[in-house]
């Protein structure tokens, strides 16, 4: 039926779903165990509410069951390729995944800890930050007492390893 006999009240609109955060190409989906449970935990709470959906407006329970399905297939698709990283079996005298790290700029002697943890994991205000930043990738096979330099185009921040933990 061509569109010119529809009515635009019967159109309706693609849900907009905001990405999840960036896992560049080629790059595996490393989560923590924490990170997988959180994942699955994200899910359920989706199906949950698709399960409770008003269905009394079907419109509107159409184009909730719309955008909630979107969402659903995007974490599908992570937790699909998510790969689970077992902290315990790597090198504990060293920065790797799932470490947290205790480091100190040398500058200004200013002390940081953050975890590095997978790209749905991460969250500055809980001091996780995801294994592909800049400064992770600088912190990576560091041991206690050895310095990490962050290129940060003509300035360098050099960084000392204080502690390692998993």
């Amino acid at each position: 039926m061509s569109r010119g006999f529809v009515k635009e009240d019967d159109q309706e609109e693609v849900p907009l779903v905001p990405p999840r955060a960036d896992l560049p190409t080629g790059t595996e989906n490393f989560v923590t165990q924490k990170g997988m449970d959180s994942l699955l935990k994200e899910k359920e709470e989706l199906l949950r509410k698709q399960e409770n959906l008003d269905s009394s407006q079907e419109k509107e329970y159409r184009i909730a069951f719309n955008h909630l399905n979107a969402k659903l297939q995007l974490l599908n698709e992570r937790i699909g390729s998510a790969k689970i990283v077992n902290s315990t079996k790597l090198p504990q005298d060293e920065v790797h995944f799932g470490a947290t790290v205790t480091f100190k700029n040398v500058e200004n002697n200013a002390t940081q800890t953050f975890q590095l943890v997978g790209v749905d994991e991460a969250n500055i205000s809980q001091k996780k930050i995801s294994f592909i930043t800049p400064l992770a990738k600088a912190l990576m096979h560091k041991k206690v007492g050895e310095q990490a330099i962050l290129n940060l185009g003509e300035r360098k921040s050099i960084f000392e390893i204080l502690k390692i933990e998993y």
